[in-house]
């Protein structure tokens, strides 16, 4: 019961107060030690149980992951090129046609430093901490792509909050049937840099060709 306690506690502070708490105003110093300090803490609990060792998933694991990813890129090219083309025309694969070299760099950084250390916290660790909180798998999927989109509030767009909701319900599920960090960060990879391809990058705070 104690533990369980703990884990509730440590999951409102790291999860929902800290995203939070970037809203306010004070020192930009403090939230970066106190982001670094929460990362640590999650690094050290996962290397303590094993869980930052490169793993590849089982082979019968690719075929189905790849069906199901490509299916659902398809998707996501024709709503959010669909949505570039009718909302900002300007901005259709604007960064790949005039800074190829800013867009090569972007997708190298954002697959990297974004989105290894955004599955390392919000699924490998979060399912290993927190799954056995929550009995539901699907209101457990549902909770954790709540809390991936409350992670993005700081940049204060609904279109952010949105798209990092339907991308954490994708991710969460993903992960809940594979267990791997390798293949979640591979989909997640694939649709952020889409998004940034596509012409939504400055939508989406990513820098953009201006």
């Amino acid at each position: 019961m104690q533990n369980r306690i703990y884990k509730g506690v440590e999951l409102f502070l790291f999860f929902i107060l800290l995203p939070l708490s970037f809203l306010w105003k004070y020192p930009i110093l403090i939230k970066v030690v106190l982001t670094v300090v929460g990362f640590v803490y999650i690094l050290v609990l996962l290397k303590r149980n094993g869980l930052l060792k490169l793993r590849f998933p089982e082979k019968e694991y690719w075929a189905p992951f790849w069906r199901e990813t490509l299916i659902k890129l398809a998707i996501v090219i024709i709503v959010t090129g669909l949505y570039v083309f009718l909302v900002a025309p300007d901005k259709l694969f604007a960064v790949l046609i005039k800074k190829p070299q800013l867009w090569l760099m972007i997708l190298f950084i954002y697959t990297f430093l974004s989105v290894w250390p955004q599955e390392i916290i919000y699924r490998t660790f979060f399912y290993e901490r927190y799954e056995g909180l929550i009995k539901n798998k699907w209101l457990f999927i549902f909770l954790n792509a709540i809390l991936f989109s409350l992670a993005h509030i700081f940049l204060r767009s609904f279109l952010v909050q949105l798209l990092t909701f339907l991308g954490g319900l994708l991710f969460a599920y993903t992960y809940q049937k594979t267990k791997s960090t390798t293949l979640v960060s591979v989909e997640h990879a694939i649709y952020g840099n889409w998004l940034f391809t596509v012409g939504m990058g400055e939508m989406l705070a990513f820098p953009g060709v201006d």
